[in-house]
């Protein structure tokens, strides 16, 4: 029996609910309806007076967590949708983070951004803002692309005393499964190799890794190997692993479904270039999704995030410098 990823998230919101007592979730239609994804689904019945709707108020939802959090609870908010979180700014970046550096008190919460571009999903439902909030000291911004990253990604979220920005893709909800949960993890913070290479390196997250993994198969047809790193988390970043890869085959291509100017990949590129200069045989490059609000249409929008068409595009003109 297969599990998604969607479905991974519940389980682990679940887990946190059942293991310990000041676990809550609050968000907007998450406890009967279950939330616009269904994540929640069944939560509030399994666990009755836990699972909160709260008001369309982004601002008020991360103000109220904020308070219970740093109160001894251990809140989970649910955003409809990682654009909308912009809503919330001003008390995700200027409260919770800072809260521990002001005070002394922990600010332990998770916010959930339903993130990344899905088809038809337009300008105010699609956007990649893990860069926007790895700006700011004080909060951890992770990226599950697998399953088993899901689930365990954010219990290990749940349990840190820091504010967590859980950004899961929505693309993922229903195309990725696995055949079981985890019963291993590797530690917030740590990258992981998803496919051993030697003539390139690509950095990469989120949904991004499948086109990553799938533009290597395409090359391997052409005999190249394509090293393939998951970031996992991208505040922290784990820069020794992204250098160590570089150091096996001498070539960066930076992979990130946000916009171009600055963000995840230019963090990348920046510091192998500072700390990996001499590794390089190629000059690093990076691919983001177009410099454009995201658009409605499934065949602009499918021209407007990176493929693994374009991933592969890209690796053959790294490999032929």
């Amino acid at each position: 029996m297969s599990i998604t990823y969607l479905e991974a998230i519940r389980e682990a919101q679940a887990k946190a609910l059942r293991d310990d007592p000041s676990v809550f979730i609050y968000g907007q239609d998450i406890a009967t309806f279950g939330g616009a994804f269904k994540a929640t689904k069944h939560l509030a019945r399994d666990f009755p007076g836990r699972v909160l709707d709260s008001p369309i108020s982004e601002d008020a939802m991360v103000g109220m967590a904020v308070g219970a959090a740093i109160s001894g609870m251990r809140p989970i908010v649910e955003m409809q949708f990682a654009d909308f979180s912009s809503i919330g700014f001003n008390q995700i970046v200027n409260q919770a983070a800072t809260h521990f550096w002001r005070t002394g008190v922990p600010c332990p919460l998770v916010i959930r951004l339903p993130s990344g571009g899905t088809s038809g999903g337009g300008p105010f439902h699609s956007q990649s803002m893990e860069s926007l909030y790895a700006h700011y000291p004080g909060l951890i911004v992770l990226t599950p692309a697998t399953v088993g990253d899901a689930y365990s990604m954010l219990l290990d979220a749940v349990a840190l005393d820091d504010p967590v920005i859980f950004c899961e893709h929505k693309f993922l909800y229903y195309h990725l499964k696995a055949d079981s949960l985890p019963t291993e993890r590797l530690p917030i913070g740590k990258a992981r190799i998803a496919r051993g290479g030697r003539h390139a390196t690509v950095v990469t997250c989120s949904a991004m890794l499948h086109e990553s993994l799938r533009a290597a198969d395409d090359l391997l047809h052409d005999g190249w190997e394509i090293e393939v790193v998951d970031l996992r988390s991208v505040k922290p970043l784990d820069t020794d692993t992204i250098l160590a890869s570089v150091a096996r085959t001498g070539r960066l291509l930076a992979v990130a479904e946000s916009f171009p100017w600055g963000g995840v990949s230019a963090e990348v590129v920046s510091r192998v270039v500072a700390d990996g200069f001499h590794l390089l045989d190629a000059p690093p490059r990076r691919l983001n999704a177009r410099d454009t609000p995201i658009p409605y249409h499934p065949n602009l929008w499918a021209n407007h995030r990176p493929t693994a068409a374009a991933i592969a595009t890209a690796l053959r003109e790294l490999l032929a410098f």
